[in-house]
């Protein structure tokens, strides 16, 4: 992994071509892509991550994973690095559950509506959906770290 941009720019180009493969091939055409939109869903994971990543005092560290074999970085600061993807992906997680749960809570209350039903259980699991595509873009971040840090630590001896 040279440079880590161009993995996450082909591992979103793949994502996003596969997304339109099923979309397209789902019968109902390009129109169907508005049914993956949920930004209350969405801005819920980012009102986990980012918050949560400054809070932690892990956001310089996890913005340092984009330039990981770009620029070079000490060992401490590798393992910093690790723990804050590692943090990121934890935080994604709990905030998809979170949407989840509310997005739940909301589709009990409305049961007296069995039209609504179908749509208010999609947003739910449109929070999955988001928390698995975020899961999917960090996951490269903390491979590259580690193996940035296997390296390090191999010249080292």
């Amino acid at each position: 992994m040279k440079n880590i941009r161009f993995v996450l720019l082909g591992e979103l180009l793949l994502f996003l071509g596969i997304f339109l493969f099923n979309v397209v091939l789902g019968g109902d055409g390009l129109s169907a892509i508005a049914w993956f939109l949920d930004m209350p869903s969405l801005l819920i994971i980012v009102l986990f991550l980012i918050p949560g990543l400054l809070i932690m005092g892990a956001w310089k560290d996890f913005t340092r994973s984009f330039s990981v074999g770009i620029k070079t970085f000490s060992l401490l600061e590798l393992k910093n690095i690790i723990e804050a993807v590692n943090a990121a992906q934890k935080l994604t997680i709990y905030g998809a559950l979170f949407a989840i749960i509310i997005s739940s809570v909301l589709l009990m209350g409305h049961l007296d509506d069995p039209a609504s039903f179908g749509p208010k259980l999609a947003v739910c699991f449109l929070s999955g959906l988001y928390a698995v595509i975020i899961e999917f873009l960090l996951l490269p971040l903390r491979l590259n770290a580690e193996k940035k840090m296997n390296e390090e630590m191999d010249l080292g001896e």
